[in-house]
């Protein structure tokens, strides 16, 4: 038996004086091992420097908490942008060109969609009951099977479930096919919108400033069917009045610069997509004029500011502006306009206040969408007298007085303005009975009607002549 001590003298078996047993550092093999890893002969070891590094990794983290610390709770929310010409700008531009190709590379192109056209249409089942051609969700999955295998990869992400379950079902369960189709189309389009916009976007924040966006449409003008006749000194003035509709739109706080997703979701440019049409079959006139995108409309608008501008200098003061619409508009209103959205030359003083081309397009566009949220606001600031806010009593009274005045000379019987007064009420039911504010118009739904009545004699004629002018709309409906 063997027995030892902890202060490393032990004894042996038959009880012999003891034997005295080395230190561990006194041994060779201890020794090498403690100069190898211990000691700093080996620091250009790969663990000595994975250690190092992690030390100086932990002093950056810990000198970026402190700074944070310091800081308070604020984070940072400003990074200077790379300048031109720069590597990082480079590379920034290297970095974006990649990306936007690559996601261009997935998109579906025109040969794509017209072989997914066929492998829906041959793999679907026709209902007896309606005629329509739909597919349940085995069939489903097979058309992906068959597009993947016809068309590639690409297509696989359009048929997802979640996919097949935002369509309606019939009580089978089957969806129909030219929903679905249409919904891959318009994905398809939008995406390539996207892409086209993202590569205008020079500082890459996902805005558009107004040059880019006239850059973004006059390279669609040569796929447009309704535009690609277009006279080329013209393109420029088109370009300039079709992406002011954007920007009227999509940029509310009048920034300069519209957001991209915003116009991709804005039915600005789904009225512009509709010029695809052929327009001597499929389009009326009356339709081209209504679309502000439209050759018509836009030479239309251009023919207005000119008949117009009677000095022809390039602005419309307060009498060349009261011509407009046959000079329906009321003198209040038009100097309101003026107040509110027309900036102050820099020649001339006093009130030398003269309308440019671009505030005409806003005066036009919020009076042809009086009903939208955009157009009200517009004309909300005009009525809104002492910018408080709201309209009171007295505020309507004063708006009317002028639009009273009109009806009278063009021959129309008396009115009582505090009976048109309480009939605005009852149509808006404000939530404070004593005044009416933007939100109360946005909510009644009738906001477009009632500015109408306050800045426009003919608007209040229209709504005065409302149930005539209903009846007289349905008559030839019955006829045909």
């Amino acid at each position: 038996m063997f027995g030892g001590s902890s202060d490393g003298e032990g004894h042996d078996a038959s009880g012999g004086p003891a034997r005295k047993i080395p230190p561990a550092s006194s041994m060779l093999w201890v020794r090498n091992l403690r100069r190898y890893i211990g000691s700093g002969a080996g620091l250009g070891s790969e663990a000595l420097m994975e250690l190092e590094t992690k030390r100086i990794l932990l002093d950056i983290f810990k000198e970026k908490q402190q700074k944070s610390a310091e800081a308070g709770t604020i984070p940072s929310f400003y990074k200077k942008k790379p300048e031109e010409g720069s590597i990082s700008h480079r590379v920034q531009r290297l970095a974006k060109y990649r990306f936007l190709k690559k996601q261009s590379d997935l998109l579906l192109n025109a040969d794509d969609l017209d072989a997914m056209w066929v492998c829906l249409r041959e793999n679907c089942v026709i209902d007896d009951a309606t005629g329509a051609e739909k597919m349940n969700y085995e069939d489903f999955c097979h058309i992906a099977s068959v597009c993947t295998e016809q068309i590639g990869p690409k297509c696989r992400r359009f048929f997802s479930p979640s996919n097949f379950m935002k369509f309606e079902k019939d009580e089978s369960g089957r969806i129909a096919i030219l929903p679905f189709y249409l919904y891959v189309m318009r994905t398809v389009s939008l995406t390539q919108a996207r892409i086209d916009m993202s590569e205008l976007d020079e500082d890459s924040d996902g805005f558009l400033q107004p040059h880019e966006m006239e850059a973004y449409i006059r390279g669609l003008i040569p796929n447009l069917a309704q535009l690609r006749d277009m006279p080329a000194a013209f393109v420029q003035m088109y370009c300039r009045i079709a992406a002011h509709k954007f920007f009227f739109f999509c940029d509310p706080n009048r920034r300069g610069k519209a957001c991209i997703k915003k116009v991709l979701l804005s039915n600005c440019l789904q009225e512009l997509m509709e010029l695809h049409q052929e327009s001597e079959e499929e389009v009326t006139d009356t339709e081209q004029a209504e679309n502000w995108f439209s050759l018509t409309s836009a030479q239309r608008i251009c023919d207005m500011f000119l008949a117009l501008d009677k000095d022809m200098n390039g602005t419309l003061s307060k009498q060349e502006l009261q011509e407009y619409a046959d000079g329906t508009l009321t003198d209040i209103f038009i100097e309101r306009v003026f107040d509110e959205h027309v900036r102050r030359g820099k020649i001339g003083g006093g009130n030398s206040r003269e309308m440019d081309f671009e505030s005409f397009l806003d005066f036009v566009l919020a009076l042809e969408n009086k009903d939208t949220p955009e157009g009200l606001t517009y004309l909300f600031r005009c009525l809104d007298l002492h910018g408080k806010g709201c309209l009171t009593t007295a505020d309507i009274h004063t708006l009317f007085r002028d639009v009273h005045q009109k009806w009278i000379e063009g021959g129309n019987y008396e009115l009582c303005i505090e009976d048109v007064r309480d009939e605005i009420w009852d149509m808006v039911k404000p939530a404070d009975p004593l005044k009416i504010t933007l939100a109360d118009l946005l909510a009644c739904k009738q906001g477009g009607t009632v500015a109408s009545m306050l800045i426009d004699v003919r608007g209040f004629w229209a709504h005065d002549n409302r149930e005539n002018l209903l009846q007289e709309e349905e008559e030839p409906e019955e006829e045909g």
